[in-house]
């Protein structure tokens, strides 16, 4: 019944995955106070190694993108070093993986990053998120400050490096979160995005600064190494608003002239229907974009497989089950029992 899910399956030139299932990038928490990852994130991510491709769980860019408590981060040599026995391990034991380049925006928290010297939330316009940070309820989001065209310049730059840091320390390529409502993803919606100049309003303009992004990373790293996270369909840290679907009919027909190693939702339940979208965020973006898609959201090995059977995208990406089983691919492959996923399992890495 899932025999599709076990095909290799060739991104490009370059990288060739073993089968179709792809470990989903999962916020674990558990780097140690500098950020830097640690031997029992090594040996968490060696023990999945059987998905086709391992997606890290997200990794901030810079000091300010920090919105969550010991997030792993990309900036320092002690983090690369880090990330390169996590690497190792991963490819050792036959494995690939990719590294989720994030900055979260105006979800990100002065809490986390005061030592860097910075104390200011930076975001696509001076428009706050209401509530408080998980994990550290105690804490409440700030209005962030809207970055200026020299930040911007500067935040593609620090993106570019990230990437370059993310290959010195051995990953296969790198993911770039444009999803789940952090930073990229802010400029692309209108509920976060209130700007009037060259980034905001239009289509076009919206879409300015994740492709600026994009292309430097590509420049910087292979279009054959870089691919990318997206949400059309706003759902989490995020309100929808009907003038999205031009922003990302612009945005996916820009995609689709670039050779990007895949483009993967962001949605936690793939069977949510948008009403701008015409239907579920999937059936949208397959709808408009005709390269390589990675679904996601809720999907079990059997309806994943069936729904890429039915050309509905090209790789099935698993998160919480994997957190539940690290054999996950042996499991559906021999046909056996899998172990419930449960919110205890987040207190540890197994």
């Amino acid at each position: 019944m899932t025999d599709n899910l076990f095909q290799s399956f060739a991104l490009n030139e370059t990288i060739t995955l073993q089968n179709r299932i792809l470990m989903a990038p999962l916020t674990r928490c558990m780097a140690d106070d500098e950020l830097v990852p640690t031997q029992a994130m090594a040996d968490y991510y060696a023990r999945r190694v059987e998905a086709g491709l391992i997606i890290s769980e997200a990794v901030i860019i810079r000091p300010d993108g920090q919105g969550y408590p010991n997030t792993p981060g990309l900036f320092t040599p002690a983090q690369i070093d880090g990330w390169r026995v996590v690497t190792d391990a991963v490819h050792n034991a036959g494995g690939k993986i990719f590294a989720q380049l994030w900055h979260t925006g105006r979800v990100a928290h002065p809490h986390f990053f005061e030592k860097s010297g910075s104390t200011q939330v930076v975001a696509p316009s001076a428009v706050g998120l209401e509530g408080s940070v998980p994990r550290k309820r105690d804490l409440t989001y700030q209005v962030p400050k809207a970055v200026s065209h020299d930040e911007i310049v500067q935040l593609v730059a620090d993106y570019s490096q990230a990437a370059a840091n993310a290959i010195d320390a051995g990953f296969d390529g790198v993911e770039i979160h444009g999803a789940n409502g952090y930073l990229i993803d802010q400029f692309l919606h209108h509920a976060s995005n209130h700007r009037t100049d060259e980034y905001g309003q239009t289509a076009v303009n919206m879409a300015r600064f994740p492709l600026a992004v994009i292309d430097a990373i590509s420049e910087r790293i292979g279009s054959d190494r870089t691919a990318l996270r997206v949400s059309p369909g706003a759902y989490f840290n995020m309100a929808g608003d009907n003038k999205d679907r031009a922003v990302f009919d612009y945005l996916l027909a820009q995609l689709e002239l670039r050779d990007l190693a895949f483009l993967h939702i962001g949605i936690f339940d793939d069977s949510m229907q948008f009403d701008y979208l015409d239907g579920s965020a999937s059936s949208y973006v397959r709808s408009v974009y005709s390269k390589t898609l990675v679904g996601v959201g809720s999907y079990s090995a059997e309806t994943g497989s069936t729904a890429i059977a039915e050309n509905k995208f090209d790789l099935l990406a698993i998160g919480r089950p994997f957190i539940a089983n690290p054999d996950y691919v042996a499991r559906v492959r021999e046909g056996k029992e899998l172990v419930t996923y449960s919110d205890e399992m987040l207190a540890s890495l197994v």
